[in-house]
């Protein structure tokens, strides 16, 4: 068996694009993987590319040596979008190989701890506030509406919901990311007074709604520097939060806040690598520690989980991305000993399940783990190219 063709396709996701890598074998097996070209990656196609054109004719089932070896090429450019161009060959292949030896890629690993995956409902309102039409949802404008959505987290069966910072303007909830440059407050990432008084309505309304059971998660990204995570922190009390989700690049700092805060601390979904993980688990700077299966890899991620079993942290993916990347989290949450709970989008675009072949299925706020061979979800090319990507 050998690679024979490497292929990049993308469709319109709404206020993104998914992307997908297909790798194809000279017998006609494909593997698949999903990759994002957001969030500081723009151009990491031509880097997959680059690393994948000396693939071709070679053995794709060999994948701890094809992993190694790339990372060997670009050990002067390590992590970044280097490491997202590794994770997103490496996850291809290894669908590859589960589809060669006819079973799920979480085989290859010995074998599923769980086969239902705990979900939380991942950027809840978030989405509704800025996007609302493309969801097909009613607009979030009000903390009425907070509640609203609260409850209905809790009518469809999820157990645990995850919001972003919604402050009120004077008329409506907005959209709040000083830190990626979106909205005003960079680059001082203050923290203003205002924005602590809508977050603590805010919260107030989703656990009025939601009830005193739900698993409530705030995301604050990078929008504040310490001084202002501190300030959250406090801010945030009363609430009974299952984790205060905090990005940072400083691990003393993380450790500061964990240490003061007065709920777990859930962070480094940003970071890849498991030498760049190892300073904040050596501060013992967080709780839960986030690690994205898609930026890193699937070997990456489960040698990253094992590090952090060894300080008695537990992992949880960061996924907020196609099916086809839920596909891969969940089989990395099936195996490692060490998991907490999963990341997923239920509000997206109408069309998003078009673009699957078997999406993973959603029972009771969790998901149920794939049995097919490889990762158990399929693109539909035909669907992907009835909605071309936005820009270039």
């Amino acid at each position: 068996m050998k690679i024979a063709r490497i292929e990049d396709l993308h469709a319109n996701a709404g206020w993104r694009n998914f992307s997908f890598l297909k790798i194809t074998t000279d017998d006609g097996l494909v593997g698949w993987s999903e990759y994002t070209e957001a969030d500081g990656s723009r151009g990491l196609t031509a880097v997959i590319h680059g690393m994948t054109e000396p693939l071709i004719g070679t053995d794709p089932r060999a994948v701890q040596a094809i992993e190694s070896m790339l990372y060997v090429k670009q050990v002067q450019a390590p992590n970044g979008v280097n490491q997202r161009a590794i994770a997103a060959i490496v996850n291809a292949l290894l669908d590859i190989k589960g589809k060669a030896l006819g079973v799920p890629v979480y085989e290859l690993f010995g074998g599923p701890i769980r086969t239902r995956i705990p979900v939380y409902w991942s950027h809840c309102g978030t989405y509704r506030v800025r996007d609302h039409e493309l969801v097909g949802a009613p607009p979030l404008r009000t903390y009425d509406d907070i509640a609203a959505l609260g409850a209905e987290v809790k009518r469809r069966g999820y157990t645990a919901l995850k919001t972003n910072i919604l402050p009120w303007d004077g008329e409506k909830l907005t959209s709040f990311v000083p830190g990626f440059g979106r909205s005003p407050g960079y680059p001082e990432l203050n923290c203003d007074r205002s924005v602590l008084a809508s977050l603590r309505k805010q919260l107030a309304a989703f656990r009025e709604g939601a009830g005193p059971d739900m698993g409530l998660h705030l995301d604050v990204n990078y929008h504040f520097k310490t001084e202002g995570n501190l300030q959250v922190a406090k801010a945030v009390e009363p609430f009974d939060l299952a984790w205060l989700e905090i990005d940072t690049w400083d691990p003393a700092s993380l450790a500061l806040i964990r240490g003061k805060a007065p709920c777990p601390i859930a962070s480094l979904e940003s970071v890849t690598g498991r030498r760049a993980f190892r300073p904040f688990l050596d501060a013992y700077a967080t709780d839960v520690a986030i690690i994205d299966v898609i930026w890193n890899g699937f070997l990456e991620s489960i040698k990253i989980a094992a590090m952090a079993e060894a300080y008695e942290v537990n992992v949880a993916p960061h996924n907020y991305y196609g099916h086809l990347c839920s596909a891969v989290s969940a089989h990395f949450c099936a195996v490692v000993p060490n998991f907490r709970v999963m990341e997923i989008d239920i509000d997206s675009v109408a069309w998003r399940d078009e673009l699957f072949i078997n999406a993973p299925m959603m029972e009771n706020g969790a998901l149920v783990l794939p049995d097919r061979p490889g990762w158990g979800v399929d693109v539909n090319e035909a669907a992907v190219r009835a909605h071309p990507p936005k820009g270039k």
